[in-house]
């Protein structure tokens, strides 16, 4: 056995360390590889978007007004009919941002938005479209101004998370941060360049999880065998991923929204398509995956600390124990989750009516019906393979007291 429980504590845990860098470091390589012959090259992609001379200023509003207008054809009635009048809610906004700022415009708001929702000092976003040689200037609803309650609550969390994790979760802040600029600067562009969408995800996945997890967790065993437990889920779900989207014959092309970036983008094959999906398969798996292996790796070295006599195999099924609980509420985390996200659509198609088997097997649903339980099926198989390396690995130092992290604080070995 490669780590032999017969060798003594210090031979044990050399040949440990050796055999986790041999596994990780061509790992590390080979992301660091990924990402500098991935990497985009900075150079706007070619798509069928027009570019239109268009600025987003805020505006305060000074007042709004319902007043009735003619019905159009989104005003159509559940029965078919347009109506002849509706109300439509002009608005009047000072500009407060801009080479336009101070200036005093009206603007039709969206029918679902009314007077009563839009008091006199409400910030709003409002599109210019600047003047043309041929059109004049045009100035148009765009959305409520969030950027003060999202930043308010962003804080918020922030400062919880903090408060209650210290300083691992102001890292774990920062890792955040870093995964969100990779993907920003790494994925979607390398995507919109032409790059394998799969190779994209799992080498961009690869490297936001060394980072994050690193960053947040420290170096150490415990999080050596974690990160190997993610990297071995998201291989199972890309692979499985593979398959399923073949088998089920997904097209990657479900929505209004893929099918309009298709177009755009000019990559309507199939291969592109279902790549995309892949892509989106691995991303989605790692918040998840990287949530059930550090809970089960702390697990098993927490069991060794109240325990320092457990062999492998206690500490497999004491920590499989714990990994069946998680894969029991994980599971229904993932459902509500989908269902939460996805409650318009099943409200819209109860209205419809459309026979369950039907709307189960259709593109969008089918989509994430597969993107769910491969991402499912990756994570429940990293919990038992997680487990098994961590088992192995902490066996193989001496004993810490509960609570602490391996290799912060030398403790006599175990009795052998």
């Amino acid at each position: 056995m490669i780590l032999d429980v017969h060798l003594p504590p210090a031979d044990r845990s050399r040949r440990t360390s050796v055999v986790l860098a041999a596994i990780l470091v061509p790992l590390a390589v080979a992301t660091v590889v990924g990402l500098g012959l991935l990497w985009p090259s900075g150079s706007a992609p070619q798509t069928g978007v027009v570019a239109v001379d268009t600025e987003y200023p805020t505006a305060r509003v000074q007042q709004a007004e319902d007043t009735a207008c003619a019905g159009e054809n989104e005003d159509r009635l559940p029965d078919g009919s347009i109506p002849r009048e509706v109300t439509c809610t002009l608005v009047t906004a000072v500009v407060t941002s801009s080479e336009a700022e101070g200036e005093v415009v009206e603007v039709w708001s969206p029918a679902t938005v009314r007077a009563d929702e839009v008091p006199a000092g409400t910030t709003v976003v409002l599109a210019r479209y600047l003047e043309t040689a041929t059109e004049p200037e045009v100035w148009a609803w765009h959305d409520y101004a969030r950027t003060l309650p999202l930043t308010t609550l962003a804080g918020a969390f922030a400062i919880v998370v903090v408060l209650v994790a210290g300083m691992r979760g102001f890292r774990a802040l920062v890792g955040l941060a870093i995964a969100f600029g990779l993907i920003a600067t790494f994925m979607l562009p390398a995507l919109l360049e032409g790059g394998d969408p799969l190779v994209v995800g799992l080498v961009g996945s690869s490297a936001i999880m060394f980072v994050v997890l690193y960053l947040a967790h420290g170096f150490s065993r415990r999080t050596t065998t974690a990160l190997l437990g993610t990297m071995a889920g998201l291989a199972v779900t890309a692979l499985l991923g593979a398959v399923a989207a073949r088998a089920a014959h997904l097209t990657g092309i479900s929505t209004e929204e893929s099918y309009r970036l298709a177009m755009l983008t000019g990559q309507l094959d199939g291969t592109a398509l279902r790549g995309l999906f892949l892509c989106g398969v691995v991303l989605a798996g790692l918040g998840v995956l990287n949530d059930v292996t550090i809970t089960q790796a702390s697990a098993v070295w927490e069991l060794r600390a109240a325990d320092p006599t457990s062999s492998r195999r206690e500490l497999f099924a004491g920590g499989m124990r714990i990994g069946r609980d998680h894969i029991a509420s994980t599971v229904y985390t993932i459902a509500f989750a989908y269902a939460g996200a996805a409650l318009p659509i099943l409200l819209l198609l109860q209205v419809y009516q459309m026979p369950l088997a039907q709307t189960l097997g259709s593109g969008e649903f089918a989509e994430e019906i597969a993107r769910t339980l491969v991402g499912s099926i990756g994570l429940v198989l990293a919990i038992p393979l997680t487990t098994a390396i961590a088992a192995l690995v902490v066996t193989t130092q001496a004993a810490l007291a509960p609570g602490e992290q391996g290799g912060h604080r030398h403790v006599a070995p175990a009795p052998q």
